[in-house]
């Protein structure tokens, strides 16, 4: 069992960002990820195959079922979901080396995984994304066109599901305006660098000065 991680002494921070498929997860967190340096995505690993576009080690780690298997029993993940037949998984020592090193992780994640990872670390911050309708979702998701009619519905459905858990997270962004939304995850990292654990962790120096 993976036993918890304590983030009070690391420099940065662990958000995890979490949507419906077809909210505009993705879309929001690229333009976030490219106007600050500072944050880092964490790469999840997949079994599922790769969409159109999509790169080995860049978009995700793909996997055999069976790779993925043998690297959960030997503890690698920090958490792990099945996600609509699939296998997602988050790197435990990635994550761990990221944040000492100051960097601030985000992780794009499902609801069972922020469950998982919330009892391991309960400072983690948790941004749960709404689309500002099921209709608008439905309508995202038929023209990203990556999904047969089966898919779509499977995945209109979860999405019904996974909206009873937004009264976990911390912060909900609506996505009704992709600049406004954006605007308002800017706003939630800019808050989360100066929460108490991470300013003492990046300025030891000036704690000693201060008799803190």
């Amino acid at each position: 069992m993976t036993s918890p991680i304590s983030t009070n002494h690391y420099q940065g921070s662990m958000l995890m960002i979490v949507a419906p498929s077809g909210a505009g997860k993705s879309s929001l967190v690229n333009a976030l990820l490219e106007s600050d340096a500072g944050l880092k995505l964490s790469l999840s690993t997949t079994t599922r195959a790769p969409r159109p576009g999509e790169l080995d080690g860049v978009n995700y780690r793909f996997v055999s079922q069976e790779a993925f298997i043998a690297e959960r029993e030997q503890g690698q993940f920090l958490e792990w979901a099945e996600v609509h037949g699939h296998f997602y998984g988050t790197s435990r020592t990635w994550i761990e080396s990221q944040m000492q090193a100051g960097s601030d992780v985000i992780l794009e994640i499902d609801w069972q995984g922020a469950q998982q990872i919330r009892k391991l670390i309960p400072t983690v911050q948790w941004i749960f994304i709404f689309p500002p309708s099921i209709e608008a979702l439905e309508e995202r998701l038929r023209k990203r066109g990556q999904d047969d009619e089966a898919t779509i519905e499977r995945r209109v459905a979860a999405a019904h599901v996974e909206l009873q858990h937004a009264h976990e997270a911390n912060y909900i962004v609506i996505n009704d305006s992709f600049e406004r939304a954006l605007v308002d995850l800017q706003n939630i990292i800019a808050a989360s660098r100066l929460r108490v654990g991470p300013v003492m962790a990046r300025n030891p120096a000036l704690l000693r000065r201060l008799g803190v």
